[in-house]
């Protein structure tokens, strides 16, 4: 069965019921989704900088006990390695997305983000974009 690291974008659609996420979630599994606590970390800072904290608060920790979080010292080495290819080719993107990246590397997880452009430049990274507007 294939397994899956959901991106900070792809929670903000399944928390708010968009473009098909949660049906694509219940169809592989949530016990086969995962989320890097950086991802995590991203959630809690958009709600907490939102209008509707305390309603945001909620569904973020709903998440939280939804899937399965996976800390990020497993890719440490894989973010610092990744990080060193992309900055030799001019590549570098944005340091939460590296490290989410490298969590999916590390634990062989397929990464699922609308981010395909900036997350494409990880060398062997697997995506799949679930998004259809």
């Amino acid at each position: 069965m294939k397994q899956y690291l959901l991106d900070t974008n792809i929670c903000i659609y399944f928390l708010k019921n968009q473009y098909g996420v949660a049906e694509h979630i219940k169809a592989v599994g949530n016990k086969n989704c995962f989320i890097s606590d950086i991802t995590l970390a991203e959630l809690y800072f958009g709600a907490s900088n939102s209008g509707q904290k305390e309603h945001k608060i909620k569904g973020v920790k709903a998440i939280e006990k939804y899937f399965t979080v996976i800390p990020i010292q497993k890719a440490l080495e894989c973010y610092g390695d990744c990080k060193a290819v992309l900055k030799k080719q001019g590549k570098l993107i944005d340091d939460f997305d590296l490290l989410i990246g490298a969590t999916a590397m590390t634990c062989n997880l397929i990464m699922v983000t609308e981010n395909v452009k900036h997350l494409a430049r990880i060398p062997n990274i697997n995506i799949e974009n679930w998004i259809k507007k």
